[in-house]
């Protein structure tokens, strides 16, 4: 049987009772499937549910083979040694058992017809870009981005049917990230990826949007899905204009017809009063009148209704593309001021930065490998540790978003977390504000701690650039991790407007390439160093 996947009828809501689907129908068949959507639509509920993480309220998964699951959030025990968490540590000992001249019927049993494990482990880690690594290491000796691609490896060993990939470039730098592509692009099975990073979504053979509970399917990579998208709303559009225009006809030929038939009533009554024709003849032509302008009346009103409907179905086709409005004209900074100095600088674990001067303007991308100091750098400029050695001044108000997005306190409702950093600021300065961050109305009263993640980086963003002082220097660390696409051309939108300087730490080179970086800076070997993106491998 063709190795496939399908969800039938599949239903399914969070214990409070807030529903992610209802009789959700979907099936994947050979071949890479890109699943995108808003945050929050459901898709690594989804895939939880495949993988049997979930149990679905309703409805049934059916699996045609072994299903293999890389979850968006990677934990492996530190403890562990690298061919524990391949899963190979028994087979591995049983060999080095026999190899020893141990010929116990359990060593046999165990290694099966799986005796060549080891050599395709270092073959895989080799294609991984993990050749380097050891079997007998532990995880706590690993990176972050090293520990993804070692249960990405774990998965490839097993050789599932079905590969469910959740946010699998989060955290990896440009080089780990190449190695996810290859893996991906070699892969000849069933696979599902749930991804923001567009590189890796070009590679997919098709893609399910997945958009209020339902599934639209798309043929292609993430440009051919825009593409086709783009002409779907271009339709849209014009419906919601024919739509619009028929109701103001509807409504146009409605008030003619009540003016018509009132005219009529006026003449009939005129009529019946001066007597001109027989009683019974002139009730008679009464009545008729009546039930005539009660028909008319009810056909224009029905006209009316079918014309809203119409609209509302057209409106409804089109995706709200709510854009963030930055007006922040304090924020501006003149060419050539200086805005950040480092002077000698040396900070923690090691890495000495040296000397760098930033002036105006400037919009700086802050690439390098996991682990190679650029999250403690971001920390110490914005003064959250201390330097080694050396000094580092910024003559401007500074703010710094952190991955982690902790500058919120959950408790607070959005509004009163940008009211604490804009202290002198009206309540209805802030909501003006917030609603140009798209938190209108009830949004800017949510708590915090209830946001989506989408929502949870709009609303950091806002209680950054909206503080007083209004900050000057930008500093963010890996802003797209987590984020939609829609939430990305949000933050570019914003970022567009922003008139100070920038320091962007991040491995998302379309995301970088569309901010108007200025100048490229990469750690390495725990230095910092001018450099351009074709000179460390990333694509021109």
């Amino acid at each position: 049987m063709s190795t496939s996947l399908t969800c039938t009828s599949l239903s399914f809501a969070w214990p409070d009772g807030t529903p992610v689907f209802d009789d959700l129908q979907i099936a994947f068949g050979p071949g890479r499937s890109g699943l995108v959507g808003v945050n929050g639509s459901g898709k690594s509920t989804l895939l939880k549910l495949i993988a049997g993480e979930l149990t679905p309220a309703d409805g049934t998964v059916r699996v045609a083979g072994e299903v293999g699951y890389l979850p968006q959030n990677v934990t492996l025990d530190t403890g562990l040694r690298v061919d524990e968490a391949l899963g190979i540590a028994a087979v591995r000992a049983a060999l080095h058992a026999i190899e020893a001249g141990d010929v116990a019927e359990e060593h046999f049993t165990t290694v099966g017809d799986d005796w060549d494990v080891e050599e395709r482990a270092l073959v895989t880690l080799g294609e991984l870009g993990l050749g380097h690594i050891d079997l007998d290491r532990t995880i706590g000796e690993v990176s972050g981005g090293e520990s993804v691609l070692l249960r990405l490896a774990a998965l490839l060993l097993r050789r599932p049917d079905v590969l469910l990939l959740d946010e699998p470039t989060n955290n990896l730098d440009v080089y780990a990230r190449r190695r996810l592509y290859e893996a991906v692009a070699s892969w000849s099975g069933v696979m599902v990826v749930v991804s923001h990073d567009r590189e890796l979504l070009e590679l997919v053979d098709q893609i399910a949007d997945l958009r209020s509970g339902e599934v639209t399917w798309y043929g292609g990579n993430y440009s051919a899905y825009e593409e086709a998208l783009e002409t779907e709303q271009e339709a849209a559009e014009r419906m919601v204009r024919v739509a619009e225009a028929d109701l103001k006809k509807q409504k146009r030929e409605l008030v003619e017809a009540h003016t018509k038939l009132a005219k009529r009533t006026r003449y009939a009554n005129k009529m019946y009063e001066n007597k001109r024709e027989p009683r019974a003849v002139m009730k008679l032509k009464k009545r008729t009148a009546q039930v005539s302008a009660g028909k008319h009346r009810i056909m224009h009103e029905e006209k009316l209704a079918e014309a809203k409907e119409r609209l509302d179905d057209a409106v409804d086709a089109v995706r709200d593309d709510d854009e963030i409005r930055v007006d922040l004209p304090y924020t501006a900074v003149p060419p050539g001021r200086t805005v950040l100095t480092l002077q000698d600088l040396e900070v923690k674990y090691g890495a000495r930065v040296g000397s760098l001067d930033l002036r105006g303007p400037e919009r700086i991308a802050l690439i390098g490998r996991n682990g190679a100091g650029k999250t403690t750098l971001l920390r110490t400029i914005a003064g959250e540790l201390e330097p080694v050695a050396g000094e580092t001044a910024a003559h401007v108000p500074l703010r710094f978003l952190p991955q982690r997005l902790d500058v919120l306190d959950d408790d607070r409702t959005v509004a009163e977390n940008v009211a604490r950093f804009a202290p002198t600021a009206t309540n209805n300065r802030v909501r003006a504000r917030l609603a140009r961050f798209l938190f209108k109305g009830a949004r800017a009263d949510q708590p915090a701690g209830t946001l989506s993640g989408g929502e949870r980086f709009r609303a950091a963003l806002a209680a950054l650039m909206l503080a007083e002082p209004a900050p000057q220097l930008l500093m963010l660390d890996e802003p797209t991790n987590n984020l939609d696409m829609a939430s990305v051309r949000q933050l570019t939108t914003a970022l567009e407007s922003y008139e100070g300087a920038l320091i962007v730490a991040s491995h998302d080179l379309p995301f970088l390439e569309s901010i108007g970086i200025t100048r490229w800076l990469l750690m390495e070997e725990g230095a910092l160093k001018e450099t351009t993106p074709e000179a460390v491998g990333y694509p021109a």
